[in-house]
């Protein structure tokens, strides 16, 4: 088993960010290899700035599209997917890890209140 769990944070640039912010960021457990969002328009090709995201992190954390998620966690050996959306309902969150369930071994669980 590698030394830290790969993470990919589900989310929308909001409490997906202030998750890794409080949580993943100086956590030597964890290393966050991607963030997904649905809900902004194009903000997928961008990434998560290296200043906020620390020395770790020297090049930025990608964003991808969430229709990624599966090719994603397969690519980065994703331990971890974290649903850190902060307006999700109950049934987009079991369609994401229903999703997920059906082609990966990664463990899925929500952040947050």
């Amino acid at each position: 088993m590698r030394p830290k769990k790969n993470v990919i944070i589900i989310g929308a640039a909001g409490r997906d960010f202030h998750n890794f912010n409080t949580y993943y960021r100086n956590n030597d457990a964890y290393h966050v290899v991607a963030f997904t969002a649905a809900q902004i328009p194009d903000i997928e090709g961008r990434k998560y700035p290296a200043e906020l995201a620390g020395s770790p992190y020297s090049q930025g954390i990608p964003i991808h599209a969430e229709e990624d998620l599966t090719r994603l966690i397969k690519e980065f050996e994703v331990d971890d997917c974290v649903y850190a959306y902060s307006d999700g309902c109950a049934i987009s969150t079991c369609h994401v890890c229903g999703r997920l369930g059906k082609c990966c071994r990664c463990q899925f669980y929500s952040a947050g209140p």
